[in-house]
């Protein structure tokens, strides 16, 4: 400001000063309608100079006001986002404390002026649904939505199928997450989010097409993954069988991978499904095969409910086991219960005995009790009850 000051003065100086030392000012003639208008050069000049100088002036005072007026509306705001940020810290506060309206309050209340206004929105909108207010939760899920841009809508969809979730709105979340797994289906959030809608919505197959991002973003353990995998299988089977029947239910089993035919607990379960549809022949046919691969006790104790028209073929395969595991209760027991459907009984009541010297049962004391009765042996069987109920009362006290 001072230069262009200096250098204006100079130039005043050298107007004015400049003609009069060269002895002449020259003559300057403006005419309008009604005035004439008389001055020298050096005096035009001067006014022109000073009208510069004017209107410098007043542009830099209209500065001055404007930017007063900016930094006046700056305070402002800087002033909401300060308390934006303090409301931002008190509502988490009052989240670890369980206070869900206050949290709602302080999240919502300047959330235009945070730091991540989405964010408020998203919390303010969980906030309202766990105090059960989902007019709203909507409210603010829509706002956080309107502020969130393109690339950051995960957030807002991944809140959305959360709160449908917790209102039981199965059927809108899995939609919702069959859409966020497209956009990111290796999100651990949006993993544990689809196990829970397909679960809810017995949506089997699509919940094991998920089961290994599931591990592999470390959602579900090896534990877990497995037992999510078995009620999978279990609901494709009830939806088979409920959907086809009997023969339904075989066609299924037939399209399976023979990897999947060989999992124990899916014969099992097989098995179980295909004696309640009363074919127990193509239920002993899967346990038969099973126990040929490797033996497992589920396997065995499927057996005495099998009523097929081979039951030999049962107590062919429980011998040929007790070459090998001549010491295993399981087998000696299923094997009596084979023989009492027969009407075998004193064999029946061997196997019983067999399996008793292994181990205690209360069952097998029953079973031989029932066994001795038929044998006409009254005496031997009231002494095998009275065992069997002193083993229920030693191992249930309080019964």
């Amino acid at each position: 400001m001072i230069k262009v000051l200096l250098l204006f003065l100079l130039l005043i100086a050298g107007v004015v000063l400049g003609p009069m030392l060269a002895g002449h000012q020259g003559y300057v003639l403006i005419r309008t309608d009604n005035y004439d208008i008389n001055t020298s050069v050096t005096g035009l000049v001067i006014i022109y100079i000073l009208s510069i100088i004017v209107l410098f002036l007043i542009e830099s005072l209209f500065r001055r006001i404007f930017r007063t007026g900016a930094h006046t509306r700056g305070w402002f705001l800087s002033r909401k986002r300060r308390r934006a940020s303090q409301q931002t810290k008190a509502a988490l506060l009052k989240l670890a404390e369980g206070d869900h309206r206050q949290v709602e309050k302080l999240m919502s209340r300047h959330a235009d002026h945070a730091e991540q206004p989405m964010v408020n929105y998203l919390m303010a909108a969980e906030a309202a649904q766990q105090r059960g207010d989902e007019i709203r939760a909507n409210q603010h899920l829509a706002r956080a939505a309107e502020m969130a841009e393109n690339d950051d809508q995960l957030p807002v969809e991944i809140t959305r199928v959360r709160l449908q979730l917790t209102r039981n709105e199965n059927h809108a979340a899995r939609h919702g997450v069959d859409k966020l797994l497209e956009i990111a289906p290796r999100h651990p959030e949006v993993l544990r989010l689809a196990e829970q809608a397909y679960l809810r919505t017995n949506a089997w197959s699509s919940l094991l097409e998920i089961l290994p991002a599931l591990e592999k973003a470390q959602v579900a353990d090896a534990d877990h993954a497995a037992d999510i995998r078995q009620q999978a299988w279990m609901g494709l089977m009830n939806q088979a069988m409920a959907e086809q029947g009997n023969d339904g239910l075989k066609e299924w089993w037939r399209n399976q991978s023979r990897k999947t035919r060989q999992q124990t607990a899916l014969q099992v379960a097989m098995a179980e499904h295909l004696i309640e549809c009363n074919d127990s022949d193509a239920a002993q046919d899967i346990v038969l095969e099973g126990l040929k691969r490797h033996y497992d006790d589920r396997l065995v104790t499927v057996m005495p409910r099998l009523k097929s028209g081979t039951p030999e073929k049962l107590e062919k395969a429980l011998h040929q086991l007790l070459k090998t595991q001549a010491s295993n209760p399981l087998l000696h027991s299923t094997l009596g219960q084979l023989l009492m459907q027969h009407g075998e009984w004193q064999k029946a009541t061997d196997a019983f005995r067999e399996a008793l010297k292994i181990r205690p049962d209360a069952f097998d004391y029953a079973w031989l009790a029932d066994s001795l009765d038929r044998l006409h042996q009254p005496e031997e069987a009231a002494s095998m009850r009275r065992e069997g109920l002193l083993l229920t009362l030693k191992n249930n006290p309080g019964a």
